[in-house]
């Protein structure tokens, strides 16, 4: 008898899984590429699985295509082969790529024609702005969005008599000077990545990258930047390191500035708030810190940084059912909840009104491991996003980055002045803006 109530259980069991699978198999899935790698990449794939448990009509497969750029080349390369996935993450700097490219389903057509009421009002305007048309209209859903700030040690500045983290890059200097003399080696940490020292620096000092608003005002936009406080503070970051106040640190030199800042090495460095959640996890015991606004020189009127990260778009060519999905996938992400949940596993910030309120409803900020994120958002709230801060709209955005890699190198390594590092970039990006033009020729950016 025991024996006949254990199949029947077994058979039970069977008939259950089986079902559970055809119901699973009913479900309408789609597709999810994204450029993030380790404990970022867990993060995703969680609120993918928080999506896949919250209802059961639809399904999410993500898959990390490793960095930002290789998800873009993938993606590329599988529209070529009609293999593309239905939703892609693309960084910051490849929306003009996404936008002249013609594959995409705009956010707002993507959404109305599912179904779905969106509050557009609700995205924060320095967030929205960088993924909208000339006309206001998003393209593609906020992210992972971020903004630049400076790590600071207050242990290091309080041993070399500083009592506050700088505000201004004169001050900066000041600091670094008294860390050095009180037998800090490393008090400024750097590396040749434009976003945080050259892109947000412009953005905050609200001058122009490039004409044309940008590249916002067409593909004719010409690089600008050779000129006034940028060249003035390129001059004193070489300066400074001929002083011995800067260390170079890369991943190629063995830690990153990151790294170096949270191993207590180095007493400021500059990134992504999003690397918050990586200095809490790694750092040296004891370490007291805080992340700061980036500073601005004297005489500055600082105005609000410009938004990093990436964004989500769908792309064309899938199945109508997979547009139902995604729809209900982007309508997932954008409550308070999924926003709250997404900040508190990252670094990353709220990209809706409704997130922020929820954060700083429920005390986000307040908790001790989320101590100092508020800056993020102050500093990307301070003002209304100007022509110059609100974003770039250059093509070929990745080789600039990767040519600038190029010339501040040679500059910090005594092979060129800066005077001419900054002449050779200025002069390789105008290059790749009339290729950029060149390859779109025709077309206009909405």
């Amino acid at each position: 008898m025991l024996r006949k109530t254990a199949l029947a259980a077994g058979l039970i069991l069977a008939l259950g899984g089986a079902q559970a699978q055809a119901q699973g198999q009913q479900r309408q899935g789609f597709t999810f590429w994204y450029g993030l790698t380790g404990q970022l990449s867990e993060a995703v794939q969680s609120v993918c699985k928080r999506f896949n448990d919250s209802q059961a009509q639809y399904s999410v497969t993500c898959t990390s295509q490793g960095d930002y750029a290789k998800a873009l080349q993938n993606t590329i390369a599988a529209f070529r082969a009609n293999e593309q996935p239905t939703v892609v993450q693309v960084y910051d700097i490849g929306t003009a790529d996404l936008m002249l490219a013609g594959v995409y389903r705009p956010a707002r057509e993507l959404m109305a024609s599912q179904g779905h009421q969106v509050n557009w009002n609700n995205y924060l305007p320095p967030i929205a702005a960088y993924y909208a048309t000339s006309k206001g209209e998003m393209l593609s859903f906020p992210f992972n969005s971020s903004t630049a700030v400076m790590y600071w040690n207050r242990a290091a500045g309080q041993k070399a008599g500083i009592a506050e983290a700088p505000a201004t890059w004169e001050q900066v200097a000041e600091a670094a000077r008294k860390m050095k003399a009180a037998g800090h080696a490393c008090p400024i940490a750097m590396d040749f990545d434009s976003w945080a020292l050259f892109e947000q620096f412009a953005a905050i000092h609200n001058v122009p990258v490039a004409t044309r608003a940008n590249g916002y005002g067409g593909l004719d936009a010409e690089y600008v930047f050779n000129q006034g406080v940028i060249k003035k503070h390129f001059n004193n970051l070489l300066d400074w390191y001929k002083e011995g106040l800067i260390q170079i640190r890369t991943p190629q030199s063995g830690k990153d500035g990151i790294a170096s800042f949270a191993a207590g090495e180095c007493a400021m460095a500059f990134g992504s708030i999003a690397s918050h959640s990586t200095i809490r996890r790694t750092a040296a015991e004891g370490l007291d810190w805080t992340p700061v606004m980036v500073p601005v020189y004297e005489g500055t009127q600082r105005i609000n940084s410009r938004v990093g990260g990436a964004s989500l778009w769908t792309l064309k060519g899938r199945p109508e059912g997979e547009y139902k999905a995604a729809a209900a996938f982007f309508a997932f992400l954008a409550t308070p909840e999924s926003e709250e949940y997404w900040s508190t596993i990252t670094g990353y910030i709220p990209v809706t009104a409704a997130g922020q309120a929820r954060l700083e409803q429920n005390g986000f900020y307040k908790k001790p491991e989320n101590a100092g994120r508020e800056v993020a958002m102050q500093s990307l709230m301070l003002t209304e996003p100007t022509e110059n801060s609100r974003g770039l709209r250059l093509g070929n955005l990745t080789q600039f980055r990767a040519a600038y890699a190029n010339e501040m190198q040679a500059a910090f390594a005594g092979q060129k002045t800066m005077d001419q590092a900054l002449a050779a970039l200025q002069e390789q990006g105008n290059q790749l803006l009339r290729r950029f033009e060149q390859t779109y020729r025709g077309k206009q950016l909405p």
